[in-house]
């Protein structure tokens, strides 16, 4: 996992004044924790920006405060529906012996048999998955290989995964991450419909006035 490290300083500016940081470069945070309180904090926007625009939401980075280094975990993110810009962040420190609860993001990757044979459809069922780890088993992303969808109607549920040494996964086990399904098929009569092109209106006019004459 990639290691990121955010340099925070303590943060004064509390409330609707926090634009004022903003406007000049910095991003307001938080920073919390069971042994920690809550504290206000500030980061460089800009360079705050570019290093978790690498990373998949809910990932570890650690947090410089005060000589400090804090492992958190990146709990909510605030951007603007605009511009490609972060308003405001949730850090909360973990700490390396004790088991944290997030979710993590479902990648599919390979080929469907059931797709490239039978032209069926991939319907994705959970995009993300609660999970429980200590802070050093926390993945990224959890890769599932559609290979195994080889006809129509197979399906990869909870309980397919291969999950790593130390992760436990908090979602029903029967719950479907990824299908393949039937494409759909449009009736004879809507095709036939769509096939009969009307006479253009000019068109119909001439059939008429040659059919009086």
């Amino acid at each position: 996992m990639e290691r990121v490290v955010l340099k925070a300083t303590k943060r004064e500016v509390l409330g609707k004044k926090v634009g004022a940081l903003r406007r000049a470069g910095k991003l307001p945070a938080v920073l919390y924790g069971q042994h920690l309180g809550s504290i206000p904090i500030q980061l460089d926007a800009h360079d705050t920006w570019l290093k978790l625009s690498r990373l998949h939401h809910h990932s570890l980075v650690s947090v410089e405060l005060d000589g400090n280094e804090y492992l958190a975990l990146i709990r909510e993110e605030q951007r603007d529906p605009i511009k490609p810009r972060l308003l405001h962040l949730d850090l909360q420190a973990v700490s390396l012996t004790e088991k944290l609860r997030t979710t993590v993001e479902v990648e599919l990757t390979g080929t469907a048999p059931a797709v490239k044979e039978f032209d069926a459809i991939l319907v994705e069922g959970l995009t993300e998955l609660e999970v429980e780890c200590l802070p050093q088993d926390l993945p990224e992303r959890l890769v599932v290989d559609i290979s195994s969808l080889k006809d129509v109607g197979d399906s990869i549920h909870v309980r397919d995964l291969q999950v790593p040494p130390g992760l436990e996964i908090l979602e029903d086990p029967d719950e479907v991450i990824v299908s393949a399904t039937a494409p759909a098929v449009v009736p004879v009569e809507e095709v036939a419909e769509a096939e009969e092109v009307p006479a253009a209106p000019e068109a119909a006019e001439k059939v008429e006035e040659e059919s009086e004459e």
